[in-house]
């Protein structure tokens, strides 16, 4: 199936779902009305659930429970509202994906989320974009699976969806990868011109005429994050680390390669999104 083909299939590329078109519509103003996200949200039980569960977690150390969504609003701040908005629009439409073990591409991309957030944080970066472009940097993936089945099938075989070496497999057999067909996805969903463009150029960041630091960021979140699912040792990962990549953003290799680079997600973590 040729890109355009596969962009161009409802099935392949599903509807944002009306509630979460409607908040992010209303997000994306300049002067964005609480009073209509917080009735929006409440409209989607699934989407005011995580929003207050969000609000209530141990990140925030509130003394009294938040119990209604304008309260949780106001704790959260809009950016992570937005982030949290569009995950659960994107976790919703791929709930189940043939061919995928949903719980741990969720897992995965929750830990490439985190990092990029962490790095983006060095760089005095947007945190809130690179989580967003970390946690769908590889939607594409899902995409392919959906509206061209059979092939991924035999792509599995050669290379598992979350390899290394995947994006290469999947070139050489269709002359495109999880990269290019994610940032169609991203631009079907009116997502902001930075995340499209790091997720399309996260695999080359710096070498096409678009230059995003955040497309870099999430090329070193998601090495770091597919060399732990691989089972990576220190020296295998030291000698396939991308050093160009970190030296373009000034990002030093302690901060990437170890385990406490990260807090890894857990399996309840994973479990809430799918």
């Amino acid at each position: 199936m040729h890109l355009d083909d596969l962009l161009d299939s409802q099935l392949a590329l599903p509807s944002i779902p009306r509630v979460i078109a409607l908040v992010l519509s209303e997000l994306n103003r300049e002067e964005p009305d609480l009073r209509r996200i917080s009735h929006d949200i409440n409209t989607d039980p699934g989407l005011a659930a995580r929003l207050l569960r969000l609000a209530n977690s141990a990140q925030f150390q509130l003394t009294n429970r938040i119990g209604g969504v304008s309260e949780a609003l106001a704790v959260l701040g809009l950016d992570q509202v937005r982030t949290l908005t569009m995950a659960a629009g994107v976790a919703g439409v791929f709930k189940k994906v043939p061919g995928m073990d949903m719980h741990q591409f969720w897992r995965y991309s929750l830990d490439v989320a985190k990092l990029s957030r962490k790095l983006a944080r060095e760089i005095r970066g947007n945190p809130s974009n690179a989580f967003t472009a970390g946690l769908m940097h590889a939607a594409g993936e899902l995409v392919m699976h959906l509206g061209m089945p059979e092939q991924m099938y035999f792509l599995n075989d050669q290379a598992k969806p979350l390899s290394p070496m995947r994006a290469r497999a999947e070139h050489r057999l269709l002359g495109y990868n999880y990269a290019d067909v994610g940032g169609g996805f991203a631009r079907n969903w009116e997502f902001p011109q930075a995340i499209i463009d790091a997720i399309e150029h996260q695999l080359a960041p710096f070498a096409e005429a678009v230059y995003e630091p955040l497309a870099g960021i999430v090329h070193l979140a998601a090495w770091r994050a597919r060399a732990r699912e691989e089972g990576m040792g220190e020296g295998a990962m030291a000698d396939s680390f991308p050093a160009e990549v970190a030296l373009t953003l000034g990002i030093d290799i302690d901060h990437v390669l170890t385990q406490e680079a990260v807090e890894w997600t857990t399996g309840q973590e994973a479990a809430a999104m799918t």
